[in-house]
C-alpha cells in the first residue's frame, strides 16, 4: 500500500514536529515535508508532491487561508487541511471558500486526525462538527471586503493617514469604512471592533 504522502505547514516547532511524529506512526501516512511558512508551502509541494497539506492559520509570509487558496488555483494536486489552535466560526467560512478541503483544530485526539487526513486524501470534505455549529450560530462576515482590509491596517496601531496610505484610499473613505466596522461589530472604536472581527474570525 503506497502511504499518503503529507505536508506539514506551522510556524511553531514544537507542534509540527509533535504532529509528524503522531502522523508517521500511522503505516499508511508518510510526513515528507515541513516548512514554517506559508510563502513555502508551494515550492515544498512541487517538489516533495504530497498529496495532503496541513495549514495552520496564523503563520509568516502567508496565513494557512491564503495558502489554501494558492494551493487550489495552483492546479497542483494536493488538497489542503487547515489544522489549527484557532478555531473561530469565520475562520471556517474563509477556509472552505478559499479551497480548503478540511478544518479542524489541533487538540483533536491523534487517531481522529488521522482519519481527518485519509478523507481529504479520498476527495472528501472534514469540518470539526462543534465548530461547524458554532460557524451556523455566529453566521456570516457582517464586513464587506474593504471594511476588513481597512480594519486589519487600523488593528496595527496606524494613524487614519497610514491606514488610508496602506490600502490605497482616501481619509475620508477610511474613516466612513471604520465606521461602518465600527456599527456592525457593536463597538465602541477601531481598536475594539478590530478585536472583535479578529476574534470571530473574520479577518
Amino acid at each position: 500500500m503506497t502511504p499518503i504522502r503529507l505536508l506539514l505547514a506551522d510556524d511553531q516547532g514544537l507542534v509540527r514536529g509533535a504532529l509528524a511524529a503522531l502522523l508517521d506512526l500511522e503505516p499508511d501516512l508518510e510526513v515528507v515535508a515541513q516548512v514554517d511558512r506559508g510563502d513555502e508551502v508551494l515550492d515544498a509541494v512541487r517538489a516533495h508532491r504530497p498529496g495532503v497539506a496541513l495549514l495552520d492559520i496564523e503563520m509568516p509570509g502567508m496565513d494557512g487561508i491564503e495558502t489554501a487558496r494558492a494551493l487550489k488555483e495552483s492546479g497542483l494536486e494536493c488538497r489542503s487541511l487547515i489544522v489549527t489552535t484557532f478555531g473561530r466560526p469565520g475562520y471556517l467560512k474563509r477556509a472552505l471558500d478559499a479551497g480548503a478541503s478540511g478544518f479542524t483544530v489541533k487538540d483533536m485526539p491523534a487517531e481522529q486526525l488521522a482519519n481527518a487526513v485519509r478523507r481529504v486524501a479520498q476527495g472528501l470534505r472534514v469540518i470539526d462538527p462543534q465548530l461547524a455549529e458554532a460557524s451556523l450560530v455566529a453566521g456570516e462576515s457582517p464586513l464587506t471586503p474593504r471594511e476588513a482590509d481597512v480594519l486589519k491596517a487600523a488593528e496595527l496601531g496606524q494613524s487614519l493617514k497610514d491606514v488610508a496610505r496602506a490600502v490605497f484610499l482616501s481619509e475620508g473613505t477610511v474613516r466612513n469604512h471604520l465606521s461602518s466596522a465600527i456599527a456592525k461589530t457593536g463597538t465602541g472604536n477601531r481598536f475594539e471592533a478590530a478585536r472583535t472581527a479578529r476574534e470571530n474570525g473574520w479577518l
